[in-house]
C-alpha cells in the first residue's frame, strides 16, 4: 500500500497513554468482532477522561523504537483516515450532501465516549452518539496473531468499515435500524445487524474503488482476508466449536467477502442496499 508522504488527517484525537472510565466485567462473546454495534449499549459514561493522570504510577517511558513505531502507526492510520475524507467528500457532493469528517480516537486499554466505555478487547467501533471512531491499535496486532490477517491494507479495511459506518449514521440509515430496537425480537434484530455491517463493508469497498492510487498488488487479497477471518462463522467456530446462525450479527466469511468485493468492483454506493437484498 503506497501511503507514505501522503496527506495525514487532523481529525485525530490521540489518547494513547490516558485511561477513561472503569470497564465492566465480562466483555462478551462478541468482543473481538470487528464493527462491533457499541452504540446498542446506550447511555453516557460512567466517569470522564482523566487527563491528569498520576505520572508517577504510569509505566516507564517508551523506548525510541517504540515510540518510533507507535508515530509511524499514528501517521498511518492519519493517511488512511485523510484518504476516506477524501472520497467521500466526492461522493457525498455528487449526492448534493455535505460529508461531515469524523473524530477517530486512538486509545490504548480503556476509554470514555458518547457510547459509554469501552477496552481494547471490544475492537474497533464507531459511536454514532459522537460520531467518532475508536481504535485501540492493538487489535491490528490481535489481527495478525489471532486471525492471521496482515499487511497494510487489512488494517485500512478496517479503518474504512468503521468510516462507513459513519456515512450509515449521516445518511440516516444507523437511525432507522435502531428505531427497530424494542419493536423486533433478538434474531430480527441480529439480521438487521448483519445488513448493517454487511453494507458496511461495501462502503469500505466503494472507497478502495475510488482510492486505487495507493493500492499495490495484492492489497485487495488481503482486505478480503481480513473479511474472511471475521466472519461470524469462523469466529463461532474457533470460539465455540459450532455455528449459530441466529446469533450471527456481522455476516459470514464469505458474505463480508463478497460485499467488500461487490463494492470495489462497482464504485456505485446505489448497489449497496443490503437490507433488501433478497440472499440476506
Amino acid at each position: 500500500m503506497r501511503w507514505q508522504g501522503r496527506r495525514q488527517s487532523t481529525n485525530i484525537e490521540d489518547r494513547r497513554g490516558i485511561t477513561g472510565g472503569h470497564i465492566a466485567a465480562g466483555g462478551g462473546i462478541g468482543t473481538l468482532v470487528i464493527g462491533l454495534i457499541i452504540y446498542l449499549l446506550g447511555g453516557n459514561p460512567s466517569e470522564v477522561l482523566n487527563n491528569n493522570n498520576d505520572l508517577t504510577a504510569a509505566p516507564q517511558q517508551q523506548s525510541a523504537q517504540q515510540q518510533q513505531a507507535n508515530d509511524e502507526t499514528k501517521q498511518f492510520i492519519g493517511v488512511v483516515l485523510a484518504e476516506t475524507e477524501d472520497v467521500w467528500t466526492k461522493l457525498f457532493d455528487d449526492m448534493n450532501k455535505q460529508y461531515m469528517k469524523p473524530t477517530l480516537v486512538l486509545f490504548t486499554q480503556s476509554t470514555a465516549g458518547g457510547c459509554g466505555n469501552a477496552n481494547a478487547a471490544t475492537g474497533p467501533f464507531y459511536c454514532p452518539a459522537d460520531e467518532k471512531v475508536y481504535l485501540d491499535v492493538s487489535f491490528f496486532q490481535e489481527m495478525q496473531q489471532r486471525f492471521h490477517a496482515s499487511g497494510d491494507f487489512a488494517e485500512a479495511y478496517v479503518i474504512a468499515h468503521e468510516v462507513g459506518h459513519h456515512v450509515q449514521n449521516l445518511l440516516g440509515i444507523t437511525e432507522k435500524v435502531d428505531a427497530k430496537r424494542g419493536v423486533m425480537g433478538e434474531t430480527q434484530m441480529n439480521s438487521l445487524s448483519v445488513k448493517l455491517e454487511l453494507q458496511a463493508d461495501f462502503l469500505a469497498g466503494v472507497w478502495a474503488h475510488y482510492d486505487n492510487k495507493i493500492l499495490d498488488p495484492g492489497d485487495i487479497e488481503d482486505a478480503l482476508n481480513a473479511a474472511n477471518a471475521i466472519g461470524d462463522d469462523r469466529l463461532q467456530m474457533q470460539s465455540q466449536g459450532y455455528v449459530v446462525p441466529d446469533a450471527f450479527t456481522h455476516g459470514t466469511s464469505e458474505q463480508r467477502m463478497y460485499w467488500f468485493k461487490k463494492g470495489y468492483e462497482t464504485g456505485d454506493i446505489n448497489q449497496g442496499d443490503t437490507f433488501n437484498a433478497p440472499d440476506l
